[in-house]
């Protein structure tokens, strides 16, 4: 029996194709398992497949993982066509409105998603959602046989890794002030515009000499765009803007950073709060979505408003004050403690065990 896994889109270094190939590790002890994806980095061509390569009369007793984060016409026809068993792994999807003023064919994409999404409670075996926020919303949607099912996030692979000499010698050399450290895909829904705004608040009146590093791609140019002439605008030389980052630049990054911050509104997970716990790194968010959840009260957690002053207040505090530092930090080494990769593992492993 194969169990193979279908995504419509994977890139180097992404949680949802991270976790793709960590899954296929376990599967391939059970049968065979190859990763099939919609839209490929040439560079995963030894881990991906392309979708037309995915044969016809296959028997009806395999399974297929679909990882759903986004909307695909085609992934989805494909779904709703063949025979195989269908199990969900649920990352989430980003909100359609967010997208609109800058990609209004992305945003399209979203929310048929959304719509497509509902059309196969019938056809899906099994729903495994990576947060319980996640599985909250399948079932809301009419899905049956919801599981919570983590991330594997391997954090003792990330923090092996040896720092990456450039950046570490201009962080060191090149960065004099405390660092906070944004990690993510810079798309509106994440609300580096409002760090942006509280960083502005922070170093005019709170604290000069903090740095604001925003680490992760540009998915939508003419927001990426938006975001350089804000930082401009605002005459802010300690923000830095720094695009995607190879795995041995992001691990040099959480060395050095003082404190992680998002803003983010949206979330179906959120790997690199994990990450930033990892590294020792104090964390402040904001109270939206799987946020909650994935921290476990390990972070200093904000009120979901936009308020630009009480995010800077919280910044200057995790930067400064050395008490609630050191509760952050070992709350961090606590939470960090329940993704044990080994545990993930086992979990996505008996959950797929129980269709097979």
């Amino acid at each position: 029996m194969a169990i193979h896994q279908l995504l419509v889109s994977a890139s180097p270094d992404d949680a949802i194709t991270n976790a793709a190939i960590e899954l296929r590790t376990l599967l391939r002890r059970v049968g065979p398992s190859e990763i099939y994806a919609r839209f490929y980095d040439p560079v995963l061509g030894g881990d991906v497949k392309a979708l037309s390569r995915y044969g016809s009369g296959r028997p009806a007793e395999d399974l297929i993982i679909f990882h759903a984060s986004i909307g695909d016409p085609e992934i989805f026809l494909f779904l709703r066509e063949r025979s195989e068993r269908v199990v969900l792994m649920y990352h989430n999807m980003s909100p359609a409105e967010s997208f609109e003023p800058f990609d209004p064919a992305f945003a399209g994409l979203l929310a048929a998603g959304r719509r497509d999404l509902a059309l196969l409670t019938e056809r899906v075996t099994m729903a495994l959602a990576v947060s319980e926020f996640n599985a909250r919303e399948l079932e809301g949607l009419g899905f049956r046989d919801v599981r919570v099912s983590p991330l594997i996030i391997d954090v003792e692979r990330l923090r092996s890794r040896p720092s990456e000499p450039a950046t570490e010698h201009h962080l060191e050399t090149g960065i004099a002030g405390p660092i906070l450290l944004f990690v993510g895909q810079l798309l509106p829904h994440k609300r580096p515009d409002l760090l942006i705004k509280a960083y502005h608040v922070l170093v005019t009146h709170l604290l000069p000499e903090a740095r604001l590093i925003l680490v992760g791609p540009n998915r939508l140019p003419r927001y990426q765009q938006a975001l350089q002439s804000f930082v401009q605008e605002l005459n802010l030389p300690g923000a830095w803007i720094t695009g995607s980052v190879s795995a041995s630049q992001l691990v040099t990054f959480y060395r050095h950073a003082d404190t992680f911050v998002t803003a983010s509104e949206h979330e179906g997970f959120c790997v690199p709060l994990v990450e930033a716990m990892a590294f020792d790194t104090p964390v402040v968010a904001r109270a939206h979505a799987a946020i909650p959840d994935t921290l476990g009260g390990a972070g200093l957690l904000l009120p979901p408003d936009e308020d630009p002053f009480l995010l800077a207040e919280a910044m200057a505090a995790a930067l400064t004050d050395e008490k609630l530092r050191s509760a952050l930090v070992d709350a961090g080494r606590r939470r960090v403690g329940d993704f044990d990769a080994d545990r993930a593992r086992m979990a996505a492993l008996n959950n797929l065990l129980d269709v097979v």
